[in-house]
């Protein structure tokens, strides 16, 4: 820890080289970036297969005429995510009335269940409230292409650089931190991180105290200060059904069996596809007061790392008690614990409904030694485990 706040406070380079390496590109780059775009074949396919019936010369034209990246953002990205919110989804809402100041950029910290539409879609439903898009941390794990980087950075997205050495790791976090202290407090713009490095595949949402380290190391004064300065906005992200649950229990059955299993970057790319186009039920979005008002109350002289544990947890607590339960959730809960407990909360046809759904889900894993009882078990836990969180934090 002493070597992470040190880093921090070395002297930062000038602003504009020193996030060159992972902000989103500025407005005045985009030209030239537009071209490079233009001219990918790869790039070209993609946007054919996203926008059909549309000839790529006119989508050329398109681009070329956007001037800034929210240009670009409303142009493309706000019609493509709407679309697929209209086939894939059975209704998408945001509740933003726990953060009233629409003109404050915040730090949304959500629980993570899709690697591309938690914030596309905080995007276009904050859009549709009159507030400005989000810019975005992702990982370069999934910037397998040259071309997804690009386009990734004109979507105001910045670069988490992983599989680095613990030295690189801390100068990495050290200068992220750093931009996006800048983001927050200079361009007045609002972000969006998970919780935690990649998804939790079991649903159990807990912030990593990690993720509150890397935010601490930029910003003036002690730990709280640098926090408060960011506006940490718990947000909690609840889709009715996970497409990509079966994978995720599919990974479990392979770690438990294979040892050293590790995701290909083919297994990613499938991951993306199926939770963009997978279908979703019900999404809703709530924002969670600033966190503000308890770093306040926070007594500074406590050691670091309980701090850091506290702060946690109280995210976690305005995620967990912000989750819309659905039926599917208690359905889960009573067939993972053999119980009626939560009966009152769903009719006949939506426990059967869910039944259906989870035996569709478990028919598509495919693998050797396929074991039905530990996959469904699975599968129920990630439906159970938001209701358990819920109550808890409601207690």
């Amino acid at each position: 820890t002493t070597e992470i706040y040190t880093l921090s406070l070395h002297d930062a380079l000038p602003i504009s080289t020193e996030f060159d390496e992972i902000r989103p590109y500025n407005d005045e780059e985009l030209p030239q970036i537009f071209e490079e775009l233009i001219a990918d074949p790869a790039f070209q396919k993609a946007a054919t297969d996203a926008i059909p019936n549309v000839p790529f010369e006119l989508l050329a034209q398109k681009i070329r005429a956007c001037k800034s990246k929210l240009d670009f953002q409303e142009t493309f990205c706000y019609g493509i995510l709407w679309k697929i919110a209209a086939d894939h989804t059975d209704g998408l809402t945001l509740d933003h009335t726990a953060l009233p100041d629409k003109s404050k950029a915040y730090t949304y910290v959500s629980n993570h269940r899709d690697i591309i539409l938690d914030s596309g879609f905080l995007s276009i439903l904050l859009i549709d409230q009159g507030m400005d898009t989000v810019e975005i941390a992702i990982g370069d794990n999934l910037l397998v292409y040259p071309w997804i980087k690009k386009l990734v950075r004109v979507n105001k997205s910045f670069i988490v650089q992983r599989a680095l050495t613990m030295r690189q790791m801390l100068e990495s976090s050290a200068r992220m931190s750093r931009y996006m202290h800048y983001t927050i407090n200079e361009k007045k713009q609002s972000i969006w991180i998970a919780q935690r490095e990649g998804r939790a595949k079991d649903s159990n949402d807990r912030t990593q105290d990690s993720v509150l380290k890397m935010l601490a190391m930029g910003g003036e004064g002690n730990l709280i200060d640098r926090l408060m300065e960011m506006n940490i906005a718990p947000l909690a992200i609840s889709y009715e059904y996970d497409p990509c649950d079966f994978l995720k229990a599919q990974e479990f059955q392979l770690k438990r069996d294979i040892e050293g299993y590790k995701k290909t970057t083919q297994d990613d790319l499938i991951s993306m596809q199926t939770g963009l186009f997978g279908y979703k039920g019900k999404v809703h979005f709530q924002t969670g007061p600033c966190i503000n008002d308890k770093l306040e109350q926070l007594d500074r002289s406590l050691p670091k790392q309980e701090l850091f544990s506290s702060i946690s947890a109280c995210i976690d607590r305005r995620i967990h008690g912000n989750y819309r339960i659905y039926s599917g959730n208690y359905v889960a809960y009573d067939w993972l614990n053999n119980t009626s407990e939560f009966a009152d909360h769903y009719t006949s046809e939506e426990k059967q409904r869910f039944v259906t759904y989870i035996e569709q889900q478990l028919g598509k894993i495919k693998i050797p030694n396929k074991d039905e009882d530990f996959l469904r078990g699975k599968l129920l836990l990630m439906y159970a485990n938001p209701l358990v969180n819920y109550l808890a934090a409601c207690q």
